[in-house]
């Protein structure tokens, strides 16, 4: 019966035997996935419990927004879930490169100098910082930067860094996922030793967690091991992919209190920013993040052992740890990633008749091919693939509100791949 409405949405019997070898082999790696999905579905349920989430917390606020409380105790369920003194949840965080030019503006001040000791940033925080020159960026504001790159095998240089930790140091950033990297995403207990090394390093330095993608796919976050600051998106994992907007910053009071003075004003704070219409969403995309967030697991560990099985360098591999829902492919052309890129976009909802083609994209130095036939606008909790054309040629692909979603978005990859000539099954 699978086969057959496989075959109606034009995947070959040739790709569909080739998903079901695969999937034969991956039953156990699913068992442990939805073990960690469980455990973090009952505690997004006790935070919302002991927070008594109600029906008048569903309904939202207009003007200043005033007296909030479905508002503020989303925020408290957020700052539980994480373990933190505070956060801020807001619709009115564009995105995660937004929410964390808040969090990096609000608590960094002229003269201070920011480090990241893994390397280069994500494109799109380039200009933030100011290695790509823009205007409003912390360079310009008198924040310097400095980088520690990772070594050649993708482990942490703690001799570099410890060097490059000096007087001026304020904040420490640490981007959990790769990125537009082919190196590694990083584990909660790799972060935990790595912030424990800088603060012996220098007590009282700021560490903030760039956590995007990264959220629900353990049992811990980073702020179970000493980060000051997570950020995220609300369009990735802990939208649940009912979000229809939005982002947090969970973190110790003291920068979280920053943060609400930066995104609204200075005296102002917390106390004002309308919810409108959306935290019925918010909170039931919360509630959901944690089973969402597994299929999306699933998916992309499925799609290492097929692009394993078909030749190609896949990380992570299908066998290893997974700390965030991407899975890099390298894909040797450009010919490959958009015949790839189609294939995720042909399996999309919405938007599936389009061909995704390179463009240039803002925040980013390359041209961006991206397939996301998602219903809410650039939401890559959905199932989506993106990738910066140029050498190697890797696209990332993530998402998928269900698993069998991302299955089929992996069929539909493999099965355009073969169309043209690009692969044989």
């Amino acid at each position: 019966m699978n086969r057959e409405i496989y075959n109606s949405l034009g995947v070959s019997d040739a790709v569909i035997t080739l998903g079901e070898t695969v999937l034969q082999t991956l039953q156990d790696r699913f068992r442990l996935i939805d073990e960690t999905a469980e455990y973090n579905q009952a505690k997004v349920l006790k935070a919302m419990q002991d927070n008594r989430v109600d029906a008048s917390c569903l309904t939202g606020t207009n003007g200043y927004g005033h007296d909030d409380k479905g508002r503020d105790t989303l925020e408290r369920v957020y700052a539980d879930v994480f373990h933190t003194e505070a956060a801020l949840v807001r619709p009115h965080l564009t995105c995660g490169t937004h929410a964390l030019a808040v969090a990096l503006s609000a608590n960094l001040l002229p003269g201070d100098e920011l480090l990241s000791p893994v390397g280069k940033p994500y494109d799109t925080l380039e200009e933030v910082i100011g290695i790509r020159e823009s205007a409003c960026s912390l360079k310009e504001y008198g924040v310097s930067y400095r980088q520690v790159d990772l070594l050649s095998d993708g482990s942490f240089d703690y001799a570099g860094i410890k060097q490059a930790i000096n007087k001026k140091t304020k904040l420490v950033t640490i981007q959990r996922s790769k990125g537009y990297q082919m190196r590694p995403s990083f584990s909660v207990a790799q972060i935990g030793e790595l912030i424990a090394f800088i603060k012996a390093c220098k007590p009282g330095l700021t560490v903030m967690v760039d956590n995007c993608y990264g959220e629900f796919t353990e049992a811990l976050e980073p702020s179970d091991v000493g980060a000051d600051m997570l950020v995220g998106s609300l369009i990735k994992n802990p939208g649940g992919g009912l979000a229809p907007t939005g982002g947090y910053i969970a973190g110790t009071k003291k920068c979280i209190d920053r943060c609400h003075y930066r995104l609204s004003a200075p005296g102002v704070g917390q106390d004002v920013g309308a919810s409108l219409s959306v935290l019925g969403s918010l909170y039931q995309g919360f509630f959901l993040s944690p089973q969402v967030v597994s299929g999306a697991v699933k998916g992309a560990v499925f799609a290492a052992k097929v692009y394993e099985k078909l030749g190609f360098h896949v990380l992570p591999k299908a066998d290893e740890s997974r700390h965030d829902i991407i899975q890099s492919i390298e894909l040797g052309s450009p010919a490959a990633m958009e015949a790839f890129c189609l294939g995720i976009q042909a399996a999309a909802p919405v938007d599936s008749y389009v061909a995704p083609v390179p463009d240039p994209i803002p925040g980013y130095a390359d041209p961006v091919i991206m397939a996301a036939g998602a219903f809410v606008q650039g939401s890559s909790i959905e199932l989506s693939a993106d990738g910066p054309v140029r050498p190697p040629y890797a696209v990332y692909f993530q998402g998928g509100l269900t698993w069998h979603h991302a299955k089929l978005g992996i069929l539909m990859s493999v099965q355009k791949l073969l169309e043209r000539g690009l692969i044989t099954v």
